[in-house]
C-alpha cells in the first residue's frame, strides 16, 4: 500500500556548488511511503506522517548552509559546537564559512542536489515512523516559476530565530512595475544581477580587499563569519530582509528614471514577501 503527501512544507536553505558557489535555494517536499496496513487500517496516520517530517525538515535543512561533506573542494573542521570550512570554487578563488553547528547541515553527499538530500535525509529518518512503513521516499522540487527569479544568500543577524544564520537563502520571484505597466526587461535585468548571489550589509563588513568581502557578528545563536570573492557580493547600506531589499530595487530602478513610478514586488522564497514604491 502506498501514502503520498504532496506539497507537504517548503524549506529555504543555501548550500555550497563548485562552479555557482553560495547558492541560495527554496524547495517543495513532497512524500510517500509504502507499508503494510495497521490495526486502523492505515500504513500510518496522516497526522504523524506531517508532525514528524515537517518537524524534521524545519529543524535539520530549513535556513540551513547544506554542506556535501564528502566533496573534495571541501575543508571543514568540527570542534566544541563549532564548524568552520574552506570551499574550493572552480575559478581558483574560496568561500570561508564559520558559525554554531546548528547553522549547517553536513550531507554525506559529493554534491548537493534534490537526489542527494533526497536520499541522506530518508536514511537520517530510518527509524521515525512505526514498523507498518516499509519504506520512505522524500522528493524535492522547485517552484515553477515563469516570471524571472533569482538565487540570493544572507544572513540577519537582529532576527531572533534562524534567520539569523550568515549563509541561508532563498529562490525568489521578482515583479517590477513602471507607472503601473509590468516591466519584464528590469525583471531581468535584476534577476540577472542577482543570481546565486550573496547580499552582504556594510555594518557587518569586517574587512575588504579588491577581490574578498569578510563579514562577521554575533547573534543569539554565536558568533558567525564569512569570507566570498567581491564579485559574488552586492553591499548593501541596510539589513538585506526582504521588506529592505524591496525598497532597495525600487529606489534604485527611481533613480535612474525620473519621473516614473517604481513598485516592486519582491519574493522571500514560495508566497512571501513584500511591496515598496519609489519615484524620483
Amino acid at each position: 500500500m502506498h501514502l503520498f503527501v504532496d506539497n507537504l512544507t517548503n524549506i529555504d536553505f543555501s548550500y555550497l556548488d563548485h562552479q555557482r558557489g553560495l547558492v541560495g535555494e527554496t524547495w517543495l517536499a513532497n512524500a510517500a511511503l509504502d507499508g503494510a496496513l495497521d490495526s486502523q487500517g492505515m500504513v500510518c496516520d496522516f497526522g504523524v506522517v506531517k508532525k514528524t517530517l515537517r518537524h524534521w525538515l524545519d529543524d535539520q535543512l530549513d535556513h540551513r548552509l547544506l554542506v556535501p561533506i564528502r566533496s573534495p573542494h571541501l575543508e571543514l573542521k568540527q570542534e566544541d559546537g563549532q564548524i568552520a570550512l574552506t570551499w574550493l570554487l572552480a575559478d581558483g578563488e574560496q568561500i570561508n564559512l564559520s558559525g554554531p553547528d546548528q547553522a549547517f547541515a553536513l550531507v554525506k553527499a559529493e554534491s548537493i542536489d534534490a537526489e542527494s538530500v533526497a536520499a541522506w535525509s530518508v536514511r537520517q529518518l530510518a527509524s521515525a515512523f512505526p514498523t507498518s512503513v516499509e519504506r520512505l521516499r522524500l522528493e524535492f522540487t522547485c517552484e515553477e516559476i515563469p516570471d524571472p527569479y533569482y538565487h540570493y544568500s544572507h544572513g540577519l543577524k537582529k532576527h531572533g530565530g534562524n534567520c539569523q544564520r550568515i549563509a541561508h537563502g532563498h529562490r525568489s520571484r521578482i515583479q517590477i512595475f513602471l507607472d503601473g505597466e509590468r516591466s519584464s526587461e528590469w525583471e531581468r535585468k535584476w534577476a540577472e544581477r542577482w543570481r546565486d548571489i550573496y547580499l552582504g550589509t556594510s555594518e557587518d563588513l569586517l574587512a575588504q580587499t579588491e577581490r574578498t568581502l569578510q563579514f562577521a557578528y554575533w547573534a543569539r545563536q554565536g558568533h558567525f563569519a564569512l569570507g566570498i570573492p567581491a564579485a559574488r557580493c552586492e553591499l548593501m547600506n541596510c539589513d538585506t530582509t526582504v521588506e529592505q531589499l524591496a525598497q532597495y530595487i525600487a529606489d534604485t530602478i527611481a533613480a535612474g528614471q525620473p519621473g516614473k513610478e517604481v513598485r516592486v514586488r519582491a519574493y522571500e522564497g514560495l508566497g512571501k514577501g513584500a511591496i515598496a514604491s519609489a519615484k524620483a
